[in-house]
């Protein structure tokens, strides 16, 4: 959702990299067949996974960072692994740490800045991604979290650290065949663009939406980029409740900004795709949340208007912390007003190993 001034070379690549799988891939059961697809991996040469963005694929990175946006506290993390909360704004596993499981890699991908990240680790893939950031740099700076500008300068230090562990040659190997993950834009209209007055007395809504730069992830090694679109922002419990009148309806004029700028990120990496010959790849996430709540009873959803934390409508982060959840998340779409549950994201992970690796894996 970044749309930005020259959000184009602060916000970077979107890629939330999610290689798909080929219709022969695919079991009759509609899931990713995880031999296949980790043969196929392996006959690219996928070396790890790289993650930027924001609270959709953030696994911690912000508790190491002096800002109110943390979600390492109950009840986050009630279906992870041991029942602990993490960093991650959801109750278990972020659509990243699927996809990592899928490759054969890790079952979870671990932020970069947390104190117990290892020599397998940086091997096999981290995240740098921060909460509340986006592709505005603006975005992050007014909750004081990681702008992509600094995601991409821990990069470089990876990269350090990435050498002294193998040498140069081989570190420039693994970057040059790894899947890059960025997946941000929320913040850039919920958090900024509708909220604070500084981009929208300089931007109208579609020049706001009309910058996207990623020569720099290509200038530092990435050759395979996936661009996460951004949901239908108007349907997030949060934004209904506030904004959706009595009915509680999604709220069309942030559903259409989602639209607008989704449209204008695939013309994005189609011309990023000619000019640097990169491969590319767009997952569709306002598409698979619609599916989802048009279509619930498909993925066992029971309940997809509100989260599964407190009342459901209007509780995230912070306002969520030592509430009462619903019993069975895995029926939600959403575990807070903003985030989606851990079920949601392994929806979203098999949607884009579907569809991805025929543009990213062949």
């Amino acid at each position: 959702m970044a749309m930005a001034v020259n959000v184009a070379t602060k916000m970077m690549v979107v890629v939330l990299v999610v290689f798909s799988t080929l219709p022969s891939l695919m079991e009759a059961s509609g899931r990713v067949d995880i031999q296949k697809l980790r043969k196929l991996a392996a006959q690219n040469n996928v070396t790890c996974i790289l993650v930027f963005g924001d609270s959709s694929v953030d696994p911690g990175n912000n508790n190491r960072l002096s800002t109110t946006f943390k979600g390492n506290f109950a009840p986050y993390g009630k279906s992870f692994y041991g029942g602990r909360p993490t960093g991650r704004f959801c109750n278990g596993r972020l659509t990243t740490d699927f996809i990592a499981e899928a490759l054969g890699f890790t079952k979870i991908i671990p932020g970069y800045l947390q104190p117990n990240v290892t020599n397998n680790d940086i091997l096999h893939g981290v995240s740098f991604a921060s909460a509340a950031s986006g592709y505005d740099d603006l975005t992050a700076n007014l909750t004081n979290v990681l702008p992509v500008s600094k995601q991409l300068e821990y990069l470089l230090h990876y990269k350090i650290r990435l050498t002294k562990l193998v040498g140069q040659k081989k570190a420039s190997e693994i970057i040059g065949n790894a899947i890059f993950i960025l997946s941000m834009g929320t913040n850039d209209f919920i958090q900024n663009y509708f909220i604070e007055p500084t981009r929208a007395k300089e931007f109208t809504i579609d020049k706001y939406e009309d910058f996207l730069d990623i020569k720099q992830m290509h200038r530092i090694g990435a050759t395979r980029l996936v661009v996460v679109g951004v949901p239908p922002l108007g349907c997030m419990p949060l934004v209904k409740t506030l904004l959706g009148g009595p009915s509680g309806a999604c709220v069309e004029n942030f559903n259409n900004a989602s639209f607008s700028f989704n449209t204008k990120v695939q013309a994005a990496i189609a011309t990023v795709k000619k000019s640097l010959g990169l491969k590319t790849a767009y997952v569709d996430t306002y598409a698979i949340l619609q599916g989802a709540m048009n279509n619930p009873k498909k993925y066992g959803f029971t309940e997809t208007s509100k989260g599964c934390c407190g009342t459901g409508e209007i509780e995230f982060g912070d306002t969520c912390k030592g509430l009462t959840t619903c019993k069975d998340p895995a029926k939600y779409i959403y575990w807070d007003a903003v985030h989606p549950t851990e079920k949601m994201y392994s929806v979203i992970a098999d949607d884009a190993l579907q569809s991805v690796s025929s543009k990213i894996l062949y």
